[in-house]
């Protein structure tokens, strides 16, 4: 029986065919509940292949008991990457303070998870790739909905009708824009933007990260356990969003070399590193908030439909947590309307607090101000005589539904 009292019709939603644009993480986590709920699933993603890399995330709170219910959760703790510390330093690369890294970012020790994005994106496919047809190397081009289901043309050419659309394409969704408009309308611009790559590990870190700061600007070396090559990850303050390098690589480059020039400590080197880079990521950092995450047959999910920024440490979390509730309202609700209104009433306060982190010291690893410079130092000092921080209540404040039997 579902919450509501009524029994849950497999034989009917098998007859229901879904489309997910967005094979990362909220993608395939989706995909795997609805075929559980015995739904015919459709994954479609841009990328010739599930995608590999990419830097550490954090599973925690709700999400840990999501990746539990789909049996991942002993692949994910062996995946376990154990962060041990995080150093700050001076502007000249003097120490600051060291803090245990769980403390630094409010996770849960012994319950929380931190691993690789890549390990994380194959634990999720290898759960479902005998049971979903994937459509990789291609994407929605045009989306037409009508009464009875939604026609969708594809970028390489293939046209097909189904009876749900689902976008878990990420921030910069496609099938957003398609259906509900501009990114410019749902995107909150949080003052920073960051340009992530990797390097050679020629600076002896294991399991620690390595934070420099000045006010407005910020370089980090993460070594994910004994590797050899470290992230390379710089932070800079700006009050405006930089609109006209967002689609042009080489501006990009321009814009940080720029903005750390005469930076000490490590940060010329990087910079000259970060130009021979084959896996620069340069974006901005940014929330999505939208009044409605459906409109007609189309839903999202994830950072599609409310990207926490990275500054909330929430992103995969959400991501995590939103596939869950979404695939257990549409196993609950025959009408696929009752379906969303139920997903998002059961997910909007979740989504809602974890947003708010950003608002409540989510970005106090940067800070743009020399005060606030000294202000976050003194706070770390006070740290490394604390054994344990309080765990944001925001991680864990969903109780998730029951799996439907």
């Amino acid at each position: 029986m579902t919450p509501t009292g009524r029994s849950t019709d497999m034989r009917s939603a098998a007859r229901r065919k879904i489309l997910i644009s967005g094979a990362s993480i909220a993608g395939p986590a989706l995909a795997y509940w609805l075929h559980r709920y015995g739904f015919a699933v459709t994954l479609v993603e841009k990328a010739r292949a599930p995608r590999d890399g990419g830097y550490p995330i954090d599973v925690r709170g709700t999400a840990v008991e999501v990746v539990r219910r789909m049996g991942l959760l002993p692949r994910l703790e062996e995946a376990h990457v154990d962060t041990r510390r995080i150093t700050f330093l001076d502007a000249g690369g003097g120490e600051v303070a060291s803090v245990p890294m769980h403390v630094a970012v409010g996770s849960a020790r012994g319950r929380d998870l931190e691993v690789r994005r890549g390990d994380l994106t194959a634990a999720l496919h290898a759960a479902i790739r005998d049971d979903v047809e994937f459509l990789f190397d291609d994407s929605i081009d045009a989306l037409d909905q009508s009464g009875h289901g939604v026609d969708v043309a594809f970028r390489g050419g293939g046209r097909r009708t189904f009876d749900l659309v689902l976008g878990a394409d990420g921030m910069h969704s496609r099938t957003r824009q398609l259906v509900f408009g501009p990114e410019e309308r749902f995107h909150r611009y949080l003052g920073y933007c960051f340009a992530v790559f990797t390097v050679p590990n020629t600076y002896g870190l294991s399991h620690e990260a390595v934070l420099w700061n000045t006010p407005g600007r910020a370089a980090a070396l993460y070594a994910v356990g004994d590797h050899d090559r470290v992230h390379v990850f710089l932070n800079f303050h700006r009050p405006e969003p930089p609109n006209h390098v967002i689609r042009n690589p080489e501006a990009q480059l321009d814009l940080v070399a720029t903005t750390f020039a005469g930076a000490g400590w490590e940060v010329p080197d990087l910079l000259t590193a970060m130009r021979a880079a084959d896996d620069l990521f340069f974006d901005t950092a940014g929330q999505i908030r939208m009044p409605g995450w459906s409109s007609g047959r189309v839903a999202l999910v994830g950072d599609a439909a409310y990207a926490p920024s990275f500054l909330t440490g929430q992103g995969s979390s959400l991501a995590l947590v939103g596939a869950y509730t979404l695939a257990h309202a549409l196993a609950t609700n025959r009408d696929h309307v009752e379906a969303f209104a139920a997903y998002e009433h059961g997910s909007r306060e979740f989504v809602a607090m974890n947003q708010a982190l950003v608002d409540h010291g989510g970005a106090a690893l940067f800070p743009a101000t020399a005060e606030a410079l000294e202000q976050r130092n003194a706070v770390l000092r006070e740290l490394v005589a604390m054994p344990t921080a309080p765990t944001p209540p925001a991680h864990s404040a969903l109780a998730l539904p029951d799996v439907v039997r």
